[in-house]
């Protein structure tokens, strides 16, 4: 064997194993932002819930507390946007508005003694409560699976990678508004 036959073979050896490499971190990349999407899908279906429960909600509230459209308006313009948003910045955006008018909702209820002891309305707040734990739950779970395909997508030599298949970075569940950052706070 010539030293042309070795450096052939070598060179092959080589193509194979950076082919292997090239196709093992594109399958990665491909596991990492599925796993994102199906945690953004955990989301949503906790988002729908939620958005299910408010009217529910307010026409418990509504019953005792009369005086209260303006709050009970902003939190059903709130829903709405929430329900119609788009994209994750725009959802996070929606969700903050709606949480805060939540939290607003759930102030004037401190009034309302007789609503505060309303079966209906116990058994509505510890679901909404419940979910609020399970969207926070979710939103780190999607936040962490964003973060790992995004470093993923940004590390070298896996970035050479993406850039040829085209993985976009994705964008965090973030809250922007130092008031949406608190969670409500629900208390009867």
């Amino acid at each position: 064997m010539g030293p042309g036959v070795i450096v052939g073979i070598v060179v092959l050896v080589i193509g194979f194993f950076a082919v292997l490499w090239f196709f093992g971190t594109y399958n990665v990349l491909v596991r990492l932002r599925n796993h994102a999407k199906n945690a953004w899908a955990q989301i949503d279906v906790q988002l729908k819930r939620r958005h299910d429960l408010i009217p529910n909600l307010i026409e418990t509230v509504k019953g005792y507390a009369k005086h209260e459209s303006g709050t009970l308006e902003a939190v059903v313009q709130a829903r709405s946007k929430a329900v119609g948003a788009s994209g994750v910045a725009n959802q996070a955006a929606a969700e903050g508005e709606l949480s805060s008018a939540l939290g607003k909702l759930m102030v004037v209820v401190e009034s309302y003694p007789d609503l505060k002891a309303n079966q209906n309305f116990m058994q509505l707040q510890e679901e909404l409560t419940s979910t609020e734990n399970k969207i926070a739950f979710s939103r780190q779970a999607y936040n962490d699976a964003v973060m790992r395909y995004n470093t993923k997508t940004e590390l070298v030599p896996s970035n050479i990678v993406a850039g040829i298949g085209n993985f976009q970075k994705m964008e965090l569940f973030e809250l922007t508004d130092k008031e949406q950052r608190e969670a409500p706070k629900v208390k009867f």
